[in-house]
């Protein structure tokens, strides 16, 4: 069973629980005609205008952060200290910025062009780090607005069920800026065995 996740999943408005449930879904892509999928295994959330650590806290509107303003279900990707795009996943209805950023996958398909990607800007093999994410599935910033059913990247369910008692809750990583919203438990990733 390999669905596309339906817009319903998207447009909902609870960005934490759509960031647990994203963990165990695949991230696919087919960029250069390269097939590449990779198992979502921690995300963080990002609550829009009212969390600290969003790009668009306070209503921020810009060039770069207008992509979080659309209607749920579309790729922002950004360009992370000018060095790594990060690929996140845009929920909630239009004018309500949530997102997820996936931080880590576990590759599942198209293994060899991923470590080919990932060698080529000197990175290790896997899927562990929001950059590492982007390059493993040939995601740049020509991607942004893309549309998480198209050709080119989606989400898919596999069936694969992550049980609650694996699933870890913690703070998210690099938004010490945030204060106390920092220590929000807004990052989720999968228990290793």
């Amino acid at each position: 069973m390999k669905m596309p996740l339906p817009e319903s999943f998207y447009v909902r408005s609870d960005v934490v629980k759509i960031a647990q449930q994203l963990l165990g879904k695949v991230l696919v892509t087919c960029i250069d005609n390269c097939p590449t999928a990779g198992i979502i295994t921690e995300t963080e959330a990002y609550a829009g205008v009212t969390d600290r650590a969003s790009h668009a806290f306070g209503g921020r509107r810009t060039k770069r952060t207008e992509t979080m303003y659309m209607q749920g279900g579309v790729a922002y990707v950004y360009l992370c200290y000018g060095l790594h795009c990060l690929f996140n996943v845009v929920t909630n209805k239009t004018d309500i910025p949530h997102a997820v950023l996936i931080r880590s996958i576990e590759p599942l398909e198209g293994h060899e062009e991923i470590n080919r990607r990932l060698a080529a800007k000197k990175m290790k093999p896997g899927g562990n780090g929001p950059a590492k994410v982007a390059v493993a599935l040939g995601i740049s910033l020509g991607h942004d607005k893309t549309i998480l059913h198209s050709s080119t990247i989606r989400i898919e369910d596999h069936g694969i069920k992550i049980p609650v008692k694996k699933i870890i809750a913690g703070p998210r990583i690099g938004v010490d800026y945030a204060g106390a919203d920092a220590l929000l438990p807004y990052r989720f990733y999968i228990e290793k065995i």
